[in-house]
């Protein structure tokens, strides 16, 4: 995509071209794919960026183990954020 200025998205679509054959072949959990496509067909966009938002404090905190574990020290520019117990 040509003329993109938001930096997320540039950077999804790098992780896209880059990851995208791997995560292809990676199959979601039964019914997901099935929950998705009914939430965007019925275009509920809250419920679509909760999903993200999930997503993304997972991988965060995934992220911010396996760097303690390695005795690495956080990034100082990464924002604190509350935990979601599952």
């Amino acid at each position: 995509m040509k003329g993109m200025t938001n930096p997320y998205a540039e950077w999804f679509e790098q992780l896209r071209s880059e990851y995208g054959e791997q995560l292809r072949a990676m199959p979601l959990p039964d019914g997901l794919p099935e929950h998705l496509r009914t939430l965007i067909n019925a275009k509920d966009e809250d419920a679509i960026q909760f999903m993200v938002k999930l997503a993304w404090q997972f991988g965060a905190q995934v992220g911010y183990a396996a760097g303690t574990r390695q005795g690495d020290t956080p990034a100082a520019n990464i924002p604190s954020t509350p935990r979601v117990q599952a």
